[in-house]
């Protein structure tokens, strides 16, 4: 059976063609392209820098080490994620301190936020999930002098309202912001992460941890006319984009404002078409909040005779793919059965969302027809009279 896929990446002319110049450039590493996607990257969501890395997990990492998190601080985030956010605390030597979500925005809740903060906490690390902004205003006003990281995986091209004007997610509101750009992704590189900021200290760091520490870089070697001797100053990580990758993600960020628009304009289709399904209810937006839609939830209305399992296996046998509501790092074996690793909760809100959420297929370039189908199937899901 031919399956409408969960998502599918756009690529076409505009790609390949870069890819070719890259190619014939005779440079594909970390080079010319990557700072010139970097730049296009920083204009897109009017940030005053942004650095390339490797995926969003090591950009994630990195950020908590430029904060100096490290082992015995707790970050308080959200266990409602994908296991990466949880992964890169971890990484640092900290405890991730999982606090629960609200049901409508998928992010943390600011009051739970609140109760988990300690003597301990040095830093809050607040996600973005599946494009749908947190309450990040609300965020900042419990955490203080507590810096913000955002785990902005998913959220290329959405907004949220900051002062009275709609901004995009990335200017960054937080200390930093960090996206991923994989193939899920709205904008993808293949593979790759970014991270955005207003400090220069901050992302001057970054370039120097990417890259081993060094000094200087190679494409500063390369076009030097007298010999240069880089040297390595702190021990630190290979983190570095490729050029190949910068010139698959260049063409799609000259075409995001077109493609959040397409993907605002399908998700605006199945709110109407779900307004009335007695088994899946659509998302609600907030008025402060303007999603990119990189994925769409539905959720399991209250008293649906069906469960999440047994609408998702219709929805497979009618030849849609769908995926269940976001994991829980703290339901996974890899911290169930670790609980030394983190602390927190209750999470009920975490658990029923991860219970209750199908997320229906979304692409930018999905046709109506594709569209209509998912519809159909949704709407065989009610029960005969």
């Amino acid at each position: 059976m031919n399956r409408i896929p969960i998502t599918r990446p756009a690529l076409g002319p505009a790609e390949t063609e870069n890819v070719v110049r890259v190619v014939q450039s005779g440079w594909i590493t970390q080079g010319p392209e990557v700072a010139a996607f970097e730049k296009d990257f920083a204009a897109a969501v009017g940030a005053p820098h942004a650095v390339a890395l490797s995926n969003c997990t090591v950009a994630i990492e990195v950020a908590l080490r430029c904060l100096g998190v490290g082992p015995g601080d707790e970050v308080v985030t959200a266990s409602h994620s994908f296991i990466a956010t949880a992964n890169a605390v971890v990484t640092v030597g900290a405890r991730p301190v999982f606090a629960d979500i609200e049901a409508d925005t998928y992010g943390l809740d600011p009051r739970a936020v609140a109760a988990a903060i300690t003597p301990r906490t040095k830093a809050i690390l607040a996600v973005h999930q599946i494009g749908i902004p947190c309450d990040l205003a609300g965020i900042a006003a419990v955490a203080g002098n507590l810096p913000i990281v955002e785990d902005a995986a998913c959220a290329i091209g959405s907004e949220i309202e900051w002062q009275g004007r709609f901004e995009r997610i990335g200017r960054p509101h937080g200390v930093v912001a960090c996206f991923s750009l994989h193939p899920r992704k709205i904008v993808t590189t293949g593979d790759g992460g970014m991270i955005t900021t207003a400090d220069p200290a901050l992302a001057a760091r970054v370039r120097l941890l990417r890259q081993h520490a060094m000094s200087v870089p190679d494409t500063v070697r390369h076009h030097s006319d007298k010999v240069v001797f880089e040297s390595y100053t702190e021990p630190a990580f290979n983190y570095r984009m490729t050029d190949l990758q910068a010139a698959v993600g260049r063409p799609q960020l000259a075409r995001l404002d077109a493609i959040v628009a397409e993907r605002r304009r399908l998700a605006d289709r199945y709110r109407e078409a779900l307004a009335d399904n007695p088994v899946l209810a659509p998302p609600t937006e907030r008025s402060n909040a303007r999603s990119n839609w990189q994925s769409y939830p539905t959720t399991l209305r209250p008293g649906a005779r069906l469960g999440q399992v047994e609408v998702m296996q219709r929805l497979m046998d009618a030849g849609i793919a769908c995926k269940r509501g976001v994991a829980n790092s703290h339901q996974e074996p890899a911290y169930v059965d670790r609980p030394e690793l983190w602390r927190g909760g209750p999470l009920p809100v975490s658990e029923r969302m991860r219970d209750t959420t199908v997320l229906l297929p979304l692409f930018h370039g999905m046709t109506a027809e594709e569209q209509d189908q998912v519809v159909a199937a949704c709407q065989s899901l009610a029960p005969a009279r």
